[in-house]
């Protein structure tokens, strides 16, 4: 059989292209990159295939709707709201919504997608965390994903504010309470930012261009910035037999992960587009236009802007007056302590674990949550204060269908928020050590067989049988805790970092860090159960009474 060969032309310009840009052999040694397999990993990829539904779906409804507060009178397929007076975004969404074919479709798939992409994005990073996949040298894409995050809320806040309607109007009206209420500044940076009095008449066109152009753009920049720096470093893999932190185990790009990551990314629009024909999202019709002087009871924020919500309700109503001046706590400290304390602390807490614990190695194997019960427990105190915040957004909601009275949900999440998280931090950490601890007795007495067994004076035990490898290389990736390097020489000099307030602090965080650590460590010889049996040691209980 003759082989099959490119035509001249193709073959020509091929090789025209190889020898100015070395293309060909790019290729070749990029298209076997390996890829570690792990369904954790593919978080990541449904928040990169909802931010390309975003683009496209963003891009068809560009093109109908008026991004105008200029007043017009509703004359549409939509009859209840006909003779109404509202601005042209609210009428050219009810037009989207009714009249264009596959608007309304188009609207709730970008809905939904944004949802999506945020909540991809959040598990994404939470799986980051608490495997540790953040450390040295990835701590850079760490940063680029809380940054994709903070602009995915800002998106989210500015895309579902266009249409005008009631529910986004009180939502702008929030945003105009928080950026009035900044000290000094705060009525200045209002009155730029609206082009006058609430609500006038640049905010919607301003929101649009930031919605349409400036956010996608740093968002798509970051996207890029952060596939780049992880092809380069390669992927983090998890515990598992043949892989180490020199050598990659898993996948070719070409052709396995190519097909999966196709294959996902149809699973993705196909849910999107399911949950877009059949599920409602953002019934804007149902709200009406927007009027300063009316209200809706029961009206939510999208769950990734809920823990702001929240923070707004349960605050308590503090002000103060000085030299002509009127700072408003009770809005200002829920708009930026709440995500300052989440943001920041997850920002710093790569270069904080590596300076107290001192490790300045390349980590490419990412650590069970279990073996890491400080970092763990501090991620699950943070989940903790962000849900507290997050449902306490809806206290009028909680107080209603359950028949509490409202004053009491309210104090409830004022307290909440300070001892849930501490509660969590302290259960989860002894949930970490009490795994260590099952795990450090698998590895030296072997696994619980089911088989109970009967010495010859009458006692029982049960048989204990090795692990199988596969849980065995798992559960001995943990490393154990080194010790903490001396504050002092063999001649009593002072090691570098150890003097002032900044080394004994650095000292105490070390020894709460590793003060609880289980060791897990394999015997060379393990010792044989009662009876025999090739297994390990049994567990021994008292005979039955005769």
């Amino acid at each position: 059989m003759s082989q099959t060969t490119a035509p001249q032309s193709v073959d020509a310009s091929l090789n025209w292209l190889d020898d100015r840009l070395g293309s060909t052999t790019f290729m070749k040694r990029n298209l076997k990159k390996v890829f570690p397999d792990h369904w954790s990993f593919m978080l990541g990829e449904i928040a990169l295939y909802s931010f390309i539904i975003l683009l496209l779906t963003g891009t068809f409804l560009t093109l109908w709707f008026q991004p105008s507060m200029q007043e017009v009178v509703y004359n549409g397929s939509y009859t209840k709201l006909n003779g109404v007076k509202m601005s042209q975004a609210y009428a050219s969404t009810l037009e989207i919504s009714f009249d264009v074919r596959g608007g309304l479709l188009m609207r709730q798939i970008h809905h939904w997608a944004a949802v999506l992409f945020m909540a991809s994005i959040l598990a994404h990073m939470l799986r980051v965390f608490f495997t540790g996949a953040y450390r040295k040298p990835r701590e850079l894409n760490w940063l680029i994903g809380i940054g994709m995050f903070t602009l995915g809320m800002l998106e989210g806040l500015f895309g579902y504010s266009l249409p005008d309607d009631l529910l986004s109007g009180t939502g702008l009206r929030i945003t105009q309470g928080v950026t009035e209420s900044i000290p000094l500044v705060g009525t200045y940076l209002y009155m730029f930012l609206f082009g006058g009095e609430f609500p006038g008449q640049d905010i919607v066109p301003r929101l649009f261009t930031i919605h349409v152009l400036l956010i996608p753009g740093l968002i798509l920049g970051m996207v890029t910035a952060h596939m780049m720096i992880m092809w380069h470093q390669k992927h983090t893999a998890m515990p598992v037999k043949n892989q180490t932190e020199q050598q990659v185990y898993g996948y070719p790009f070409y052709p396995v992960f190519m097909a999966k990551t196709g294959a996902y990314f149809l699973f993705t629009f196909g849910v999107l587009a399911l949950m877009g024909a059949f599920v409602q999202i953002n019934p804007i019709w149902l709200f009406g236009p927007y009027d300063p002087g009316a209200i809706s009871a029961g009206s939510q924020p999208d769950w990734y802007m809920g823990v702001l919500e929240g923070a707004l309700r349960i605050m308590p109503n503090w002000e103060i007056s000085a030299w002509g001046h009127t700072v408003s706590f009770n809005v200002l400290i829920p708009a930026t302590v709440p995500l300052g304390i989440i943001f920041t602390g997850a920002a710093v807490w790569p270069f904080v674990e590596a300076w107290v614990t001192g490790d300045k190695r390349h980590h490419n194997v990412n650590t069970r949550p279990r073996n890491a019960p400080v970092r763990t427990a501090t991620g699950m105190a943070a989940v903790t204060f962000y849900g507290m915040l997050w449902i306490a957004g809806a206290n009028d909601v909680l107080a209603d269908k359950f028949h509490l009275s409202m004053f009491g949900i309210t104090w409830f999440f004022r307290v909440g928020i300070f001892i849930g998280p501490y509660l969590a931090f302290v259960i989860t950490k002894r949930i970490c050590l009490g795994l260590q601890r099952k795990d450090a007795n698998i590895i030296g007495h072997g696994e619980e067989s089911g088989i109970i067994m009967m010495s010859p004076d009458g006692r029982y035990s049960e048989r204990h049988e090795p692990a199988r490898e596969e849980k065995r290389v798992t559960i001995l990736s943990k490393e154990n805790t080194r010790p903490e390097a001396p504050a002092k020489d063999a001649r009593g000099i002072p090691a570098p970092g150890s003097k002032g307030p900044l080394g004994h602090l650095r000292s105490r965080l070390n020894r709460a860090w590793t003060f609880d650590d289980i060791p897990v460590e394999e015997h060379e010889h393990g010792e044989h159960g009662e009876g025999g049996h090739g297994g390990v040691e049994g567990r021994e209980s008292r005979p039955l009474s005769r």
